[in-house]
């Protein structure tokens, strides 16, 4: 049997590594200089040194038993930046999630013991939010935990955290999708008509609230769309549409033909915040191009979160008005979508044909 060679197994390997700055490299050897004395990790910044001065180590130890002193720009001896960055991000995280009000981002930074600027610039590189956009978002969704178990609406948004109702009551029907009474009863007290009709994609349901459209629905039957309606709203009071209503589902109808067109009409879709982060970024790709999720992840802020978009794409209630059926895999394959590969291949193919 061949000899199998691990990565970064050959002296080759490591000097190709040390040349790239590869981080992925960083922890599996370190690398020293002759002639400055020191000993860094393969990422380092520092400007490459004369092949012939180096040598690579296989520990820290190692490089330091050779006589070899830490980097002070990369600091080999201590965690990789990433980790450092992820560590302190996490706990941040941990202290607005855990505080009885959201804190400063002063107090936050004098608490991790670094400077506002260095906190504010890494939590967003990290996370793609600032932590006050962070501290909001997660009061909100304690707020919509809390809702279903809370007897009253104020209970609910007290016990989250917020200093007063009316801060709350201010960003509800956008994080919430309707008003906080109707999401904690599952949209009891509210009224949301739909209708049925078919289209060259199957049948569609089209429902709406006073605020907007709440869900686009595609599928072979219509009681299977009408048992989802009920579903996601199981209190609300569901309503056969009225004649007033067919130009709404005309317009969605004419959206399903012709996707490329755009919506005019406004929504009311509930999500939490960073599901309402991806189907913002969704609404950007222009009709007719596709992007993978991985570069979808990226133009949100948070490159890491590959499969935390996916699952955003897939809870998307309003189908083709969100067109989550423009995000494809790394491939180019069509990965997995809620209403059917035949239906996003489909909806891809009209957009295409019309550039």
């Amino acid at each position: 049997m061949p000899a199998i060679n691990l990565p970064y197994s050959t002296i080759e390997d490591r000097w190709e590594a040390v040349v790239a700055r590869d981080p992925r490299a960083d922890g599996r050897f370190w690398y020293s200089v002759r002639s400055t004395g020191v000993f860094c990790r393969p990422s380092c910044a520092s400007r490459t040194a004369r092949r012939e001065n180096v040598h690579f180590h296989d520990s820290i130890l190692d490089a330091q038993r050779a006589g070899f002193r830490p980097c002070k720009r990369c600091r080999p001896d201590e965690p990789a930046l990433s980790d450092r960055r992820a560590t302190l991000i996490a706990a941040a995280c941990r202290l607005i999630e855990t505080a009885s009000s959201p804190p400063t981002l002063i107090a936050l930074a004098r608490s991790l013991g670094v400077s506002p600027h260095h906190l504010h610039r890494t939590f967003k590189c990290i996370t793609g939010l600032t932590p006050k956009v962070y501290a909001s978002a997660r009061r909100a969704e304690r707020v919509r935990a809390a809702l279903p178990q809370s007897p009253t609406v104020t209970a609910a948004v007290y016990e989250a955290g917020f200093q007063a109702p009316s801060r709350f009551y201010e960003t509800a029907p956008r994080t919430l999708g309707m008003p906080a009474t109707c999401y904690r009863d599952g949209g009891r007290g509210l009224t949301i008509h739909y209708a049925l009709s078919p289209c060259s994609l199957g049948e569609v349901l089209v429902a709406a609230t006073a605020s907007g459209l709440c869900a686009v629905l595609l599928g072979d039957m219509p009681a299977p769309l009408l048992a989802d309606l009920q579903r996601r709203f199981p209190h609300a009071t569901l309503l056969a549409a009225s004649s007033e209503f067919a130009a709404t589902v005309a317009e969605v109808v004419q959206l399903i033909e012709t996707p490329q067109q755009g919506l005019s009409l406004p929504l009311a879709v509930r999500g939490t915040a960073f599901q309402q982060r991806v189907w913002q970024a969704l609404t950007e790709i222009p009709p007719g191009e596709t992007v993978t999720y991985a570069e979808l992840a990226r133009r949100i802020g948070v490159p890491s979160a590959v499969r935390a978009v996916a699952t955003a794409c897939a809870a998307n209630p309003v189908a083709v008005a969100i067109p989550c059926h423009r995000v494809i895999r790394a491939d180019g394959s069509l990965a997995g979508y809620f209403w059917g590969l035949e239906r996003k291949a489909e909806l891809l193919r009209r957009e295409t044909a019309a550039d």
